[in-house]
This record gives structure tokens, sequence and C-alpha cells, in this order.
């Protein structure tokens, strides 16, 4: 419905033609922009909601400490929430108001891109189960071990502190009674953070909207085809910036892969572009200083090469 809206602006209202890179780019900015938006306001006050029955010491407790234990549970909450890289960074940034530690915010930011029902879905249709789930399991490993390295790193002080109210977190102890009051807790939370994000979420996704329809996918290949062994980071390096849908990425990593290249190769291309891209650096921009997110990029960079150089070492035994 949401999509026939968008073209209807796009083509009759706007009057641009569908064949056209400019058309193309403003139909997805305003989908994806309406889009994302719509979702967070909907699933942060959700979320605001289910937190009001959890008091913040309560949630600290479950998520806080050194184990292993906090970051799986984030990368698995990741792994089914069908967020792109852009519209989880709301959803982090509810988390460190809630108190969750950053190292383990940090596994659900890297996991909710990485793994989603779309992308599952779409890669079960193109590489079978067996290749489906072991990227599955490597995406919650590369949330889980990234959350653990960066948690023990000790970077709060990189947060802006304007964002993350120290308040926050236990005011429905006093403005939330009943069901009402609890629903208005949501909504007032998801209020109060999109806010704060809207105009960076569309610059966000407007940056994506360029890249996705005015970079050419053969330049892509022609690149990574000329590098050989180091075609998986160099496949990591340009993906990173990228953005771009899981109808998009998904195809783009099959025919990489159809093409020769090695299957780390291909799932390493795809995974930079599901769990980092420009769009979300700007957006972070607004929650964190940009030493954190060179390190957060960096360290999720790292992970996803070696992740591809283990899928091409595998290659044979899952194919």
């Amino acid at each position: 419905m949401l999509q026939l809206i968008v073209d209807w602006l796009t083509y009759s209202l706007f009057k641009l033609s569908p064949q056209a890179k400019l058309a193309q780019a403003v139909n997805f900015f305003i989908y994806d922009s309406v889009k994302i938006l719509l979702l967070l306001f909907i699933l942060i006050s959700a979320i605001g909601f289910l937190r009001s029955y959890l008091p913040a010491d309560k949630i600290k407790q479950w998520l806080a400490g050194k184990k292993i234990f906090p970051h799986f549970l984030a990368s698995i909450f990741g792994a089914i929430t069908p967020f792109c890289s852009c519209s989880s960074i709301p959803i982090f940034i509810s988390f460190l108001e809630a108190g969750v530690p950053l190292g383990v915010t940090f596994s659900f930011l890297i996991s909710s891109p990485l793994i989603n029902e779309y992308l599952v879905v779409l890669m079960l249709g193109f590489f079978g189960f067996k290749i489906t789930f072991f990227y599955v399991l490597s995406g919650i490993i590369i949330g889980v071990v990234s959350g653990i390295i960066l948690g023990k790193m000790k970077l709060e002080r990189y947060l802006v502190k304007d964002l993350i109210s120290q308040n926050n977190q236990d005011c429905f102890e006093k403005d939330s009674k009943g069901f009402k009051g609890r629903i208005l807790f949501g909504v007032k939370e998801a209020s109060t953070i999109i806010k704060k994000l809207w105009f960076w979420v569309l610059i966000g996704v407007g940056l994506g909207a360029l890249i996705h329809n005015f970079v050419p996918q053969e330049l892509v290949r022609n690149l990574i085809s000329k590098t050989g062994f180091f075609s998986v980071p160099l496949a990591t390096i340009i993906g990173v910036p990228m953005y771009g849908s899981c109808a998009a990425i998904v195809p783009i990593a099959v025919a990489l892969f159809q093409k020769g290249f090695p299957l780390g190769t291909a799932l390493a291309f795809m995974m930079a572009v599901a769990a980092l891209s420009l769009p979300e650096a700007v957006m972070l921009r607004r929650a964190m200083q940009l030493k954190l997110i060179a390190i957060f990029f960096m360290v999720t960079t790292v992970a996803i090469i070696f992740t591809g150089y283990l899928f091409n070492f595998l290659q044979k035994i899952l194919l």
C-alpha cells in the first residue's frame, strides 16, 4: 500500500519518468524515509510500553556484566527484528537510555541489520538452507564478539551526553500509572527520540538513495574481480559506504557469486552493505563522537573480513 502511494507521488504527482535514475532515487528516498520513521515510532513506543513494566535495575541486571550471555541475548534480539543499519540506531539509543551497557547495545546494533527475516528468506531462495544457516550463525557471532570487544574498550565517554538522558530511564515510575499511562509513556519516548533524529534519518536515507541508484553495479564487480586473495577486504571496504535494501543486496551478492567470485567474498560484500553504511555513520554522529564511530566501524569491518575468509575456506563443504 505504501509503495503504491509513493509510486503515485513520484510518477504521477511529480511527473518523473520511472526509467530515470533521479525518479528512482526520489522514490527510494520517500519510501524508505516514511517506512523507517513509521516503523521506528511503532517499535520504540512498544519497547517503551514494555519497559514501563521493567524497572531499570532489572534491565541492567539482565543485560549487564562481562559474561557472553547478555551479548548473545542482544544479538538474538537483533536477529529477529526487521531493521536495516539506519533504523536500528534509535532502538540502540533507547537501550542506552534504559541503562543497557554500551558493548551489549553494540551487539544489537551489529546483528540487527546483518540478520532479518527479509534477508534470510531471500538467502534461502538464492543460496539454500546450509549457507543461510551458517550466515545467520556467523552474523550472531559477529555481533557477540564485536560487542564484547567494544565493551571492554570502555568507550562510554565518547557518547553525546545530551542525547542519553540519565533521568529518562526511570521517568515511567513517576509519569506512567495504569495501562493508558504506560502506552502514553511509550508514545512520548518514541516522539522524543524521533524528534532528535528525524533530520539525520532523512540525511542518511538521502545519501543511501543516491548511492543505491547512481553507483553502477558493474563498477563494483570489475573492481573486485581483479584483486584475487585481497578480494575479501576490498569487497568489504567497497560495501561499507554503500546503502541498500535487502531486496537489492542479496541479488548483487548472488550475481557476484555466479560470476565466479568466492562465496566468502560475495557474502562479505553483502554483510558490509547490510551492517555498515555512510548513512548510518551520519545518523550515529547524533549519538556519538567521531572517534567512537570510527572504532565501531573498524571492529565490525575486521570481523566481516575474517568471516569472509572463513566462508571462502569452507566453500567446498558448504556447497
